[in-house]
């Protein structure tokens, strides 16, 4: 399944994890509490966050390598709009497997 990660410095990291959950919660399966978080997007894919004091550290995956792309998009672009306040940076590479 490929996947990929990225570690995002922030402050916020437990905020913008549980923020995300909640608007997902109505769309998708969720799971999460503060420092950890799980989507399940349907037909795209999974999203599994972790959050310290210093950052948000994302894994996605998919069935399609094609859909991999989108799936970091979506998810970073959705990050971005509750961290409004701040500059992100979304650096993804390839997951460990």
């Amino acid at each position: 399944m490929p996947s990929s990660r990225a570690d995002v410095a922030t402050e916020h990291a437990s905020r913008y994890l549980q923020q995300l959950c909640k608007h997902w919660a109505h769309k998708f399966p969720v799971e999460f509490n503060p420092t950890h978080g799980t989507i399940d997007l349907t037909s795209l894919g999974r999203t599994v966050m972790d959050a310290d004091a210093a950052a948000l550290h994302i894994v996605v995956s998919t069935d399609e390598a094609g859909s991999l792309e989108r799936l970091e998009s979506v998810v970073a672009d959705h990050i971005k709009r509750f961290a409004f306040r701040e500059e992100l940076t979304f650096d993804w590479k390839p997951a460990a497997t």
